[in-house]
Parts: structure tokens; C-alpha cells; sequence
């Protein structure tokens, strides 16, 4: 019985501590500064990409770059929350636990490791609208609603959104 509680006690442990990073993770990924840090390395990439079967040369460095770039940035912000901090270690858990894992940030880290998951990132972004009333216009999907981040805080728009001009709902 004692072992069991033991057993017990220390996965609750590791439970409560894989929850708070994927917690801290999260925090991370919907920051401004991460944010701003993935589109403009994809701002600076995303022409490369072609929705086609074959992948070009240029992709791997590209890959490369951005595996070093981001998970160098998350690793350092978790390294700030959570002293200590193990990506090698949580990278194994999260492998043991991915189905606990909210779908935005699996997807994100799937981009880290899965290359098609980091080139239909790349797709994705190349397929949003660019221009807005001539200026250089940076779209984000999520969860079916289109934010626009050029106003100063950013506002939502639906799907029904073109080019600037939201169609009428009435």
C-alpha cells in the first residue's frame, strides 16, 4: 500500500508539473513578442514555399533556422519560469502525454519536429491576404476568427473579412 501511495504521489508530481508547463508553454506562444518573432521569420521565408509534392532545398536551412530560433526563444522563457527547466525531458514526456495537450500548442510543437506540420504552417501564412489599403498587412488564424494585429491592439474579424472591408452581417 505504501508503494502505491508513493506511486501515486509522485506521478500526481510529475502531472502537476507537465500541466504547468504546458501552462507556462501556452502563456508563451499567445505572447505578443513570440508572436511577432514567428511572423516575422515566416514574413521573411513564407514565398519560399509552394503547395506542391516536391520540397525544395531551401526548405531544410529554413527548417533549421526556425527549429534554432523558436525553441532557442521558448526554451529561454521557460528556462525564466521555471529554473532548472529540462526541454529534452519534457520533449519525452510530452510524447507520453500528447493527447492531454490542447491542439494549439501540439500543433506548434509539432512544428518543431514534424516538417510537413512546419511547411502547411508556411502554406497557411502564404495563403492569407498581404495588402491592406496599401500598407503590409499580418492576418493570424485562429479558431475560425481572422485577427488583424496592424491596428494598435488588434482587432477580430470573422471570416467574412476581405481586404479590410467586413461584409455585412445583418
Amino acid at each position: 500500500l505504501e508503494e502505491e501511495s508513493f506511486a501515486l504521489s509522485f506521478s500526481s508530481t510529475s502531472d502537476a508539473e507537465f500541466d504547468a508547463v504546458v501552462g507556462y508553454l501556452e502563456d508563451i506562444i499567445m505572447d505578443d513578442e513570440f508572436q511577432l518573432l514567428q511572423r516575422n521569420f515566416m514574413d521573411k521565408y513564407y514565398l519560399e514555399f509552394e503547395d506542391t509534392e516536391e520540397n525544395k532545398l531551401i526548405y531544410t536551412p529554413i527548417f533549421n533556422e526556425y527549429i534554432s530560433l523558436v525553441e532557442k526563444y521558448i526554451e529561454e522563457q521557460l528556462l525564466q519560469r521555471i529554473p532548472g527547466f529540462n526541454m529534452a525531458a519534457f520533449t519525452t514526456t510530452l510524447q507520453h502525454h500528447k493527447d492531454e495537450v490542447a491542439g494549439d500548442i501540439f500543433d506548434m510543437l509539432l512544428t518543431f519536429t514534424d516538417f510537413l506540420a512546419f511547411k502547411e504552417m508556411f502554406l497557411d501564412y502564404r495563403a492569407l491576404p498581404r495588402t491592406i489599403c496599401g500598407t503590409r498587412s499580418y492576418l493570424q488564424p485562429m479558431n475560425g476568427i481572422i485577427l488583424d494585429v496592424t491596428s494598435p491592439v488588434g482587432s477580430a474579424h470573422d471570416d467574412r473579412t476581405h481586404l479590410g472591408k467586413t461584409d455585412s452581417v445583418m
